[in-house]
């Protein structure tokens, strides 16, 4: 058994696993809150009569923030207490879902998900630190980060079905209300079965890293989902990118030359945290991707209602359930590095299926897609975030797993603009529009939605003429999105196996064989 001497275990074994119980709800809703709002856009339009532009700030302020704050944030909780950060986190979560819930204009709405992106980044890394805590012994610790890695890749996945059965029945705010019982129950629950956990010599937080993190992934995120949706052409796109990864290399050398750096940088030498942090990236862009433009072919051209939409999607989170809990099995059977890159394999595999889907494709098919990309979402994410917990000393374990959790929402993040921006070059550039309706062309070439909209103006053959034509167009755009991000994961499986070359047989000498392989 492994000791860690920072960290004083909790008194009984089903105390470790009812405490694990009260992390797994909190990654699961910081999760969901990242997917369950996209359903209710539509709703959201007609109420508060958003801008364009103040509609993709509402959708995308979540992630931005929580993305710039989550390094920052799982060192804070290092040096304050992960324990402490996450009650803090989680009490700031309900305040502000209960200002979104209610938000009278698309600004305070934008500024609520802001709100909510700042306590969702005290979360996360001190969900997955607290394990390390919690489970001192690799075997158990293995299990515990497979059912950790299940809440955290189900949350996505059940985001939408969620976000459908409420819309059914209430208005969209019911989708941030959702938020307070949970949490309430994981304040009372998590004071009481989770143990406190800190770095003995923290030293000082640095300010200025803080900010240089924030500016630097904040800065490349937005140059690269602008660019992605309306090309290098608009100027403040290329200054913004340099701003940021300047930003970044200067937050890089600071970190070498800190005493006690924010983010300890040179865990990058080490080729499991590497391997690990890059599998979590491309597997989350390819999944985010796919729920995006897949959200939108369920409901706009086969027709599903939303709450049908988010059904069809549910084969992808009993998928992420089982492969985050089949993790440690495969991992100590198969090896590390053929558990990491196989699981990239398969879900490069699923994705590029749905390269051959079109409008009339059975649903088992889909449903197949969906189950093979979710397992295989679940296995990649679970292990790559217990490869990256290991590799950091335990004092170091809030940092380390906000990598993790950055690489996650970089993922999301990116996997919607590129993916997306995909879909919509294409759809834009195969539209054809139908005679008699060329005057709508500027509007209905922007998206199917705006294409289906301005046929419901049109008389009845028409409508019908260009709605046929739109679902055409993106289901051209969805194909060629679907295996370009296959194509990805089929680079990152390869990346993967080549850069954990010999790390099974090193891993092996240094633990008994019964533990799971780190």
């Amino acid at each position: 058994m492994q000791t860690d001497p920072h960290h004083i275990p909790p008194p009984s074994p089903v105390s470790r696993w009812l405490g694990l119980g009260v992390l797994v709800l909190a990654v699961t809703l910081v999760a969901l809150d990242a997917t369950v709002l996209s359903l209710a856009l539509p709703s959201i339009s007609e109420t508060l009569h958003p801008s364009g532009t103040q509609l993709l700030w509402i959708g995308d302020a979540y992630s931005f923030v929580l993305a710039g704050l989550l390094v920052s944030m799982g060192a804070l909780s290092d040096r304050i207490g992960r324990k402490k950060l996450l009650l803090i986190g989680s009490t700031a979560f309900g305040a502000a879902s209960l200002l979104a819930a209610y938000a009278p204009t698309p600004g305070w709405l934008i500024l609520a998900r802001a709100l909510l992106g700042i306590a969702g980044a005290t979360i996360m890394p001190s969900t997955l630190s607290l394990i390390r805590s919690l489970f001192p012994d690799a075997r158990e610790r293995a299990t515990a980060i497979g059912i950790w890695g299940a809440g955290a890749t189900a949350g996505a996945a059940l985001g939408p079905v969620v976000g459908g059965v409420l819309l059914e029945h209430f208005w969209w705010g019911s989708v941030f209300l959702l938020n307070l019982p949970v949490l309430a129950l994981l304040l009372v629950l998590g004071g009481w079965l989770l143990p406190e956990s800190k770095d003995p010599k923290p030293g000082r937080w640095d300010v200025l890293s803080v900010l240089l993190s924030m500016t630097g992934v904040i800065g490349v995120v937005y140059a690269v989902k602008e660019a992605a949706a309306n090309g290098l052409g608009h100027w403040p796109i290329p200054v913004t990118f340099a701003l940021g990864a300047t930003a970044l290399t200067v937050f890089v050398r600071r970190q070498l030359r800190l005493e006690s750096p924010l983010l300890d940088v040179r865990l990058f030498v080490n080729p499991r945290f590497t391997a690990a942090v890059l599998s979590s990236l491309a597997s989350l862009i390819g999944l985010s991707g796919v729920i995006f433009f897949m959200s939108q072919y369920l409901q706009l051209v086969r027709g599903y209602s939303p709450l049908t939409a988010g059904l069809a999607e549910l084969p992808a989170f009993v998928g992420a359930v089982a492969g985050g809990l089949l993790t440690a099995k495969l991992a100590r059977r198969a090896g590390v590095r053929a558990t990491l890159a196989g699981g990239l394999l398969a879900m490069g595999a699923g994705v590029a299926v749905l390269g051959w889907v079109h409008q009339g494709s059975p649903y088992l098919l889909l449903g197949a897609a969906f189950l093979a990309a979710g397992a295989a979402e679940g296995i990649v994410y679970t292990l790559s975030a217990d490869l990256v917990l290991t590799a950091a000393p335990p004092e170091k374990a809030g940092a380390a797993s906000a990598v993790s959790e950055t690489a996650y929402e970089l993922g999301t993040a990116l996997g919607i603009a590129l993916l997306g921006s995909v879909v919509t070059a294409i759809y834009a550039g195969s539209l054809v529009m139908p005679a008699g309706t060329e005057a709508l062309g500027t509007e209905a070439e922007q998206s199917i939605g705006n294409a289906v909209q301005a046929a419901s103006t049109l008389p009845a053959e028409l409508g019908e003429q260009l709605t046929a034509a739109a679902r055409t167009a993106f289901v051209h755009g969805m194909n060629v999105a679907a295996i370009a991000a296959g194509a990805l994961l089929l680079s990152a499986s390869l990346f993967a196996w080549w850069k954990l070359r010999g790390q099974d047989a090193a891993a092996g000498a240094e633990r008994p064989a019964d533990h799971l392989v780190h």
